[in-house]
């Protein structure tokens, strides 16, 4: 294929044929039909294109058909143009090792690895400090509505339902109360929060309505009491209960939150280990744009990614509401977002009509919608809530046929891995095809367990070589061959001055 401008190629007609396409953003592949380059990104799209009225992309798909390949492709076009990529809760992990390549922040979350304290204001309240006067006391607020709501989420998934409303007004007399008496350099705990319902203060009482009856103001606080015991009793306790382990650089060019290593059966905990790093990331987010605004540090945009959202969706009935409350962020606050999942279908098997039809609206809101293969039947309904013709619900339908029956022994890709239809409003889908450089393909892989031994051997030692030679660059001193398996000779090297 040989691409030149209309005036040099008008003299081929008719083996030349025009195409439109856009080419505002990151370079994510060709047309499917007419091989031109596309681009495109939600916070191109939204600020330079104005192709969209919100910097934002959801995504569906079926699994191994490159949905995350995508999206890393999108972060390290975007980091380029200084865009803060945040991955908050990389479940596989499928963009830690991006993160890294872009000389970012990788922080690890799970039992023995490192927790985070919900109840720790985080850079908003480090911002609000350094602010101070009213714009710090804004900050302040929104830095506990932010707490308060995290807290909320834990007790839901505990619980399996949401929280009574009076049991919030306790809980946020509780926080407030703690902020008032904890003195400057000391973290605020969820075991003080059980203290403080124990003591009973004159400010938490108010709020329930005891009128002097230590009777009335058990029976109001026990339910919440219980079900802080049960979270640090429970399963989530050993992650949550204690010091925030890593804080999120707000200067770093990429962060990614990783909470690989809770096992796959451990729902709880992998629902409340996303969740409080979407609250963490999106709280910062919140500071650095009022440090911005008070003209303390550089604006600076951020583009998050929400991955494999079906899991807290599924953690408990009512969580919904506490993702709604943590992403449903304004355009004006410079963030874009990617939600990604498997199927409408994720949204269809909560439990209650509210809880299904909140989850539909992260499909309606998005400014950009991402298919890539879905059955037939996945298609019919996203085109009720997106509008898809005929003709793209069956060739995205197409894509979620297997390979075929390989008989040389050939690895047989299916059909449908890197092609993908992206939706704008009602405009036509722009069908693409998405081929992965080398580089890319080291850094991505999401089937690591079932590379074998002498792979493994192999891609350890090239990650040691590059560590070694990034070492020397900057004149930092490795050990090498500490991260290659036994018996492997580590590489060698030289010191620089």
């Amino acid at each position: 294929m040989w691409r030149a401008t209309t005036v040099q190629a008008c003299g081929m007609w008719p083996f030349a044929a025009g195409s439109g396409s856009p080419m505002t953003g990151v370079p994510l592949g060709q047309h499917l039909f007419t091989g031109a380059t596309v681009c495109g990104d939600p916070m191109n799209w939204f600020t330079r294109a104005r192709y969209i009225s919100n910097p934002s992309l959801f995504m569906l798909g079926m699994p191994g058909l490159g949905k995350s390949t995508l999206v890393n492709r999108m972060l390290i076009g975007l980091a380029a143009t200084g865009v803060v990529p945040l991955v908050l809760g990389d479940l596989k992990p499928d963009y830690a090792d991006t993160v890294r390549a872009l000389g970012g922040q990788v922080i690890s979350i799970g039992r023995g690895r490192g927790g985070i304290n919900v109840l720790d204001p985080g850079a908003m309240g480090a911002a609000a400090t350094r602010i101070g006067g009213k714009a710090g006391e804004v900050l302040r607020a929104e830095a506990h509505g932010r707490v308060l709501n995290m807290v909320a989420a834990l007790i839901t998934i505990v619980r399996g339902r949401a929280m009574d409303d009076h049991e919030q007004s306790v809980l946020s007399a509780v926080l407030h109360h703690l902020r008032d008496k904890t003195p400057p350099g000391r973290s605020v705990l969820l075991p003080d929060v059980l203290q403080v319902l124990t003591d009973g203060p004159a400010r938490v009482r108010s709020v329930t309505l005891d009128r002097g009856n230590d009777t009335r103001y058990r029976d109001a606080v026990d339910p919440l009491h219980r079900s802080l015991l049960g979270i640090l009793d429970g399963p989530l306790g050993d992650t949550f209960a204690s010091e925030t382990s890593t804080h999120i650089d707000p200067d770093a060019p990429a962060v990614c939150i990783d909470i690989s290593g809770i096992g796959e059966a451990d729902t709880q905990l992998t629902a409340a280990a996303m969740l409080a790093a979407w609250s963490d990331g999106l709280g910062t987010v919140a500071a650095s744009h009022a440090l911005a605004d008070a003209g303390l540090a550089p604006r600076r945009w951020f583009f998050t990614v929400l991955d494999e959202l079906w899991r807290p969706l599924r953690a408990a009935s009512g969580i919904v509401d506490r993702i709604d409350a943590l992403t449903r962020l304004n355009r004006t606050l410079g963030l874009g977002d990617a939600k990604i999942t498997h199927t409408l279908k994720d949204a269809e098997a909560l439990g209650t009509d509210a809880d299904r039809a909140k989850a539909r609206g992260f499909v309606e809101r998005a400014g950009m919608v991402v298919c890539a293969g879905l059955p037939q039947a996945e298609m019919e309904d996203l085109g009720k809530v997106v509008g898809l013709s005929r003709r793209e619900i069956e060739l995205v339908s197409s894509w979620s046929s297997p390979p075929g029956w390989g008989v040389s022994g050939d690895n047989n890709e299916p059909p449908g891995r890197g092609r993908f239809l992206i939706k704008v409003g009602g405009r036509p889908g722009i069908p693409i095809r998405v081929a992965i450089t080398d580089a890319e393909r080291r850094l991505h892989n999401t089937n690591t367990r079932w590379t074998t031994n002498e792979e493994a051997v192999e891609q350890a030692a090239a990650r040691a070589t590059a560590e070694v030679a990034r070492a020397a660059e900057s004149g930092v001193r490795t050990v090498p061959g500490a991260d290659l398996p036994p018996g492997l000779p580590a590489p060698s090297t030289r010191r620089h001055a």
